[in-house]
């Protein structure tokens, strides 16, 4: 009796996780003309239009690169591709999840007029700045060249860290969007937060240049200097990360997925007393 209780559980909980997936192949077309209009949205009235996705990680490069080697002496063999890597993949964590704040809210008068799965608009935020992130990767690659570094196969592996974290991301955002909710004023703390996380990561300086403690605990605790890491090895040093840095990379990202998920599915049928 208890085994077929434990299987018909089971066989609730698989009909449940096919019933999202498949709403998620039925929505599809949705996430995809969202995600355009926030990319359109992003470059409207520009004369320049896309080509701000390149032109724009390039300049701040530039700006850094002359800031941090005149006042700073960092022993960092080509600083212009260190820093970039580290610019370009922390922007795209701040850009994702902080538009993914509003995802929700932002969307009330669809969500009170037609049922469409509130999840699709967070998704659709992340997702959109995935698409920035490879816009990006072109001005990344323009360093590359202009800096000489050395193309290897390992760089093939840069799509593997993209995908640790864009669930990182993903997870985050589902979590933040329910939250801001009921929470209005999560944006103002979120951004004095991420702040803090920017100066936590080494972005521009080198990791040796913290206290011994202090990068432990950036270890332990700050998944985004994993991931830059992961990038920085494959595209610098030549060769593959450790197999814990990996591990530790998608575990922190199924960790996030896991709790943004269950905290937008525990809530999300309140959301229409709040919005």
């Amino acid at each position: 009796m208890e085994k077929e209780i434990k299987m018909n559980g089971e066989e609730r909980k698989m009909n449940l996780w096919k019933k999202r997936l498949r709403a998620l192949y039925d929505y599809r077309f949705l996430i995809k003309q969202l995600v355009t209009k926030d990319i359109k949205l992003k470059y409207r009235r520009s004369f320049l239009g896309y080509f701000w996705s390149i032109l724009n990680p390039l300049l701040i490069m530039m700006v850094l690169v002359i800031v941090f080697s005149n006042m700073f002496r960092f022993d960092i063999a080509n600083y212009p591709a260190y820093l970039i890597i580290g610019q370009t993949m922390f922007s795209y964590m701040t850009e994702a999840t902080n538009q993914s704040i509003f995802s929700i809210t932002g969307n009330a008068a669809l969500l009170k007029k037609v049922y469409v799965p509130k999840y699709v608009f967070t998704l659709s935020k992340v997702t959109s700045s995935l698409v920035n992130l490879l816009f990006s990767l072109g001005a990344m690659f323009i360093v590359f060249i202009i800096t000489r570094v050395q193309f290897s196969l390992y760089m093939f592996l840069i799509p593997v860290v993209l995908v640790e974290v864009y669930l990182f991301c993903l997870g985050l955002s589902l979590f933040l969007a329910q939250i801001s909710v009921f929470f209005r004023d999560i944006q103002y703390i979120y951004n004095v937060f991420t702040t803090a996380w920017m100066y936590l990561t080494p972005l521009f300086y080198p990791m040796e240049q913290l206290p011994e403690m202090l990068q432990k605990l950036i270890k332990i605790f700050n998944p985004m200097y994993h991931y830059i890491n992961q990038f920085r090895t494959l595209v610098l040093q030549h060769c593959m990360p450790s197999m814990e840095t990996f591990l530790y990379g998608f575990g922190v990202a199924g960790i996030f997925l896991i709790l943004g998920i269950w905290a937008f599915q525990k809530n999300q049928d309140k959301f229409i007393l709040y919005i």
